[in-house]
């Protein structure tokens, strides 16, 4: 299963349905349930999507992905996601 996460972006739909016409199971989920996900044992990688809204928002979903890190491969798509991912 990869997991889908959802930050804004106008594009999580599409990524999730493109990762199951790869015959992957996909969910797209919110960042505030991303740590009830992450630890099954089902969950073979992790996508995050960015959407177009400033990473200094006020109500930008906050991330730490520092346990991430040590759990699953991540793939971060979007111009922000960088910044937004930032853990360290």
């Amino acid at each position: 299963m990869i997991i889908v996460v959802d930050f804004g972006s106008q594009y999580s739909h599409l990524i999730t349905k493109r990762i199951r016409e790869l015959g992957e199971f996909a969910e797209l989920i919110q960042p505030q349930v991303l740590k009830e996900y992450v630890a099954q044992p089902v969950v073979k990688g992790i996508v995050l999507v960015g959407g177009p809204e400033s990473v200094y928002a006020e109500d930008t979903p906050d991330l730490d992905i520092r346990f991430l890190r040590k759990c699953k491969p991540i793939l971060g798509i979007c111009p922000n996601i960088r910044e937004e991912s930032s853990g360290t």
